[in-house]
């Protein structure tokens, strides 16, 4: 996720009142992105942030000092408690201003991405609670990854699709926020129709060109194993409950 270009807007707090930053707020973002991945070094944020490695130094040194993060002597970045609380509440502000803009307004799902990275960092209490209410309390981003961590023990993990056996139908359940850095996977799903709560079926699954081809709401889609192996399907015909749908508005 790009940093998000508003250092002057301070609304993210700790429990302490100290303001987070806009320029802090996309760093925490990045680290919560990577939190099912084994490891995350400073090295590795610099180049998913798109700055040099001693600015992600310097800021990783001011995260620390504000409790946010911990770097081990391996250079392992991670959350403290804090942190994951912090970063739950900016991912709950980009999460809500997605919806806005895929159900309201139209907007494709990679656009919206770095137009929520913009708008994450100014909204308020009182807009993220009207945002809150007029979404209907989404407990998932509209690629169906959880907002809270506490939400995400409660409901199932899923099945990367790129396990799943030739023949079978299956549900899109998420896609994961690995694959959400990638703006043309995210536009090809979108276009293909392959969202949270689509059902597919796997036609072929091939080691030897590596890539699987479903049939899906449009027709048949083709992806490389790769990309899916970041999206996660639940068998048959899952509870709908688990798919957040956006109340029409009347009147």
């Amino acid at each position: 996720m790009a940093e998000v270009p508003y250092p002057h807007t301070r609304m993210a707090m700790t429990r302490t009142a100290h303001p987070i930053s806009a320029s802090e707020q996309g760093y925490l973002m990045a680290i919560r992105q990577s939190r099912d991945e084994e490891t995350l070094s400073g090295a590795e944020l610099a180049r998913r942030m798109g700055v040099s490695p001693q600015a992600t130094s310097e800021m990783l040194r001011r995260l620390a000092s504000e409790g946010l993060v911990i770097v081990s002597e391996t250079r392992h970045v991670e959350l403290t408690e804090e942190g994951s609380r912090v970063a739950d509440d900016i991912y709950r502000r980009h999460a809500l201003a997605e919806w806005l803009l895929t159900t309201m307004l139209g907007i494709g799902w990679a656009e919206s991405d770095a137009e929520a990275a913009r708008l994450q960092a100014c909204i308020s209490p009182r807009v993220e609670a009207a945002l809150d209410e007029l979404l209907g309390h989404p407990e998932t981003c509209p690629h169906g990854n959880p907002i809270e961590e506490a939400t995400a023990r409660r409901r199932p993990r899923g099945e990367p699709l790129s396990d799943v056996d030739s023949g079978t139908r299956v549900t899109i359940y998420r896609i994961t926020e690995a694959a959400e850095e990638d703006t043309g996977l995210l536009s090809y799903l979108e276009a293909r129709g392959l969202r949270p709560g689509s059902q597919v079926t796997v036609l072929a699954r091939s080691g030897s060109t590596d890539s699987l081809t479903l049939e899906g709401p449009f027709g048949r889609a083709t992806l490389g194993l790769r990309p899916a192996s970041l999206i996660r399907v639940l068998p048959g015909e899952p509870d709908p409950a688990l798919f957040h749908r956006v109340p029409t508005q009347t009147g």
